[in-house]
């Protein structure tokens, strides 16, 4: 009836008290352990998450656990390391932190999803992982910047290092021509596909004794790819495919290898010497330059350390 005042329905009051105290729980009730705040460094806070997150990084990389304090200062020299960046107005964009996920993915002969799949399977974000490579790499670029004169190494260091070592200064080098050829895998083919593709490839490799005819006939091939050459020292290849190359003659394929695309091989068409770079000058002028970076990394990340602002909750 109009003007009567309604009594109020008991589970209707019961909702709403039940709403209110919800509400009130869901105000006062403290974070979630892993978003805790643990340690703010130069403004910058540092989570369970956080913590938990590169715990398990490193322990995958390293296959050691590491202690929860080595864990927090690494958190804390990469934070600091990137604060000190955007004071000098460095900064690594997100394209640069993919390229450097994509590159690992491919040491692991994946793609950037199926690497980052990988992670997720052993508990880590790709997230996490980016976060560590943008740290590394704006370092990378401040370190070189900032120390670039001290860290060259000249020939005279490296011959030096050579004759300290007892190594041989006069060790030859090469530089190689190659053809860069894949018999593709077509995505989501069936496991028994890739074998028979590894035969087409072993018969491709069969079939080429030089390179003016073997690359035409790869060329006319389902499913195999050309590219264009590619000129190589021997210094900048990695030890397997250096050694490859160096028991290949001129005008053959090497052995088919599995990468994401298919199986790739590489048609040497072109050897020759190269006194100035070999080998063992470069291995010598990396290791020097390692070295050198190295220690003025460590003074540089002391000096800010002492000035930085770190607070444990």
């Amino acid at each position: 009836m109009s003007g009567q005042r309604r009594k109020p329905q008991p589970n209707r009051v019961w909702i709403a008290g039940a709403l209110v105290a919800a509400a009130f729980a869901v105000l006062v009730a403290p974070a979630p352990a892993r978003a805790q705040v643990v340690v703010i460094a130069n403004g910058s806070p540092i989570t369970e998450l956080d913590i938990s997150q590169r715990s398990k990084l490193i322990a995958t990389s390293t296959r050691k656990t590491p202690t929860r304090q080595e864990v927090i200062n690494e958190l804390i020299d990469d934070r600091l390391k990137i604060a000190k960046a955007k004071y000098y107005g460095l900064d690594v964009g997100d394209k640069e932190v993919d390229n450097a996920f994509e590159n690992m993915a491919q040491r692991q002969r994946m793609t950037p999803a199926q690497f980052g799949q990988m992670l997720e399977r052993s508990g880590i974000s790709p997230a996490a992982l980016k976060a560590r490579l943008k740290a590394q790499i704006v370092w990378t670029q401040m370190v070189r910047g900032r120390f670039g004169s001290s860290l060259q190494v000249g020939d005279a260091d490296v011959a030096n290092a050579m004759r300290a070592a007892n190594t041989p200064e006069n060790v030859t080098g090469y530089v190689y021509t190659l053809y860069p050829i894949t018999v593709i895998i077509p995505n989501g083919s069936a496991p028994g596909i890739a074998d028979a593709k590894r035969r087409e490839a072993e018969n491709l490799r069969s079939r080429f004794n030089s390179c003016d005819s073997g690359i035409r006939l790869a060329r006319g091939l389902r499913d195999v790819a050309v590219r264009e050459p590619v000129t190589r020292s021997s210094s900048d290849l990695p030890d397997q495919l250096r050694d490859v190359l160096a028991r290949l003659e001129i005008g053959r394929l090497s052995t088919p290898e599995a990468t994401p695309q298919g199986w790739q091989m590489f048609a040497l068409c072109g050897k020759r010497e190269n006194q100035t770079d070999s080998p063992a000058k470069k291995e010598i002028r990396e290791k020097l330059f390692n070295e050198r970076y190295e220690a003025e990394s460590k003074k540089f990340l002391e000096d800010i350390r002492k000035s930085a602002m770190i607070e444990y909750k």
